[in-house]
């Protein structure tokens, strides 16, 4: 004999399943807001300067061309981790000097190549930058993007 499902069993079910799965959202979504305030995030290393760095990023609409941690246009390279694959990570007078030499080395005004455009940066917002960049690769990303060069 074969047992029929009633609308109170189809119902508590439906009830049920969705309480189970609602359970587990907010579980997953308190793990991971944990882990991104707690372990992911260089709180210390916020200084004024990278501050000013994301700033600087914002203004000049990098995002538009760059993509910072997989996120932005995919026009130019990546830059979480631009500073490692300069081989600058460990220094940050040497990132600035990377940073703005390369910056100021990007031809204007040619025809039919993809360019970075001139920013009028003073040495502070060129310092705050490779600072911001330098703060963005010591962020835990799991081992992303891929530390490729390009």
């Amino acid at each position: 004999m074969r047992e029929v499902m009633t609308k109170s069993m189809a119902r508590n079910i439906f009830f049920g399943g969705s309480l189970f799965f609602i359970i587990i959202f907010v579980g997953l979504t308190a793990h991971t807001h944990n882990y991104m305030v707690n372990t992911s995030t260089d709180k210390e290393g916020l200084t004024e300067s990278v501050v000013l760095g994301k700033h600087v990023w914002e203004r000049n609409a990098c995002i538009n061309c760059h993509t910072i941690m997989g996120e932005g246009a995919y026009f130019a390279p990546e830059l979480m981790n631009v500073m490692t694959r300069w081989g600058v990570q460990d220094d940050p007078e040497a990132a600035f000097e990377t940073l703005k030499g390369w910056m100021q080395a990007m031809p204007t005004g040619v025809e039919g190549r993809r360019q970075m455009p001139y920013f009028d940066l003073t040495d502070e917002e060129y310092r705050a930058l490779s600072d911001f960049l330098l703060w963005t690769g010591e962020i835990d990303a799991q081992g992303w993007p891929p530390n490729d060069a390009g």
